[in-house]
């Protein structure tokens, strides 16, 4: 059985389980958009989810531009949308 963990994203507390990574976590809280383009605005979610394509981009404990596909969540972990 894994060990439900707390996180916050965008403020708001929500569990995962030690092991998930983050963008796992976002995508089963319903976070689809994480942030908007440079030059258009437009909404950005993850693409790849294996660390080539960069859009899955969120700030984690106030690191910015943090690859969510690539960290593991941790207990107490902070994380940040740029589409909030």
């Amino acid at each position: 059985m894994q060990k439900k963990i707390k996180i916050k994203i965008n403020g708001k507390e929500t569990s995962a389980s030690q092991g998930d990574t983050v963008l796992a976590l976002l995508v089963a809280s319903g976070h689809k958009i994480l942030k908007k383009s440079r030059k258009l605005n437009e909404n950005r979610g993850p693409l790849c989810g294996m660390g080539v394509c960069y859009e899955c981009q969120v700030s984690i404990n106030g690191g910015p531009k943090q690859r969510a596909c690539m960290a593991e969540v941790e207990d107490g972990m902070v994380i940040l949308t740029d589409a909030s």
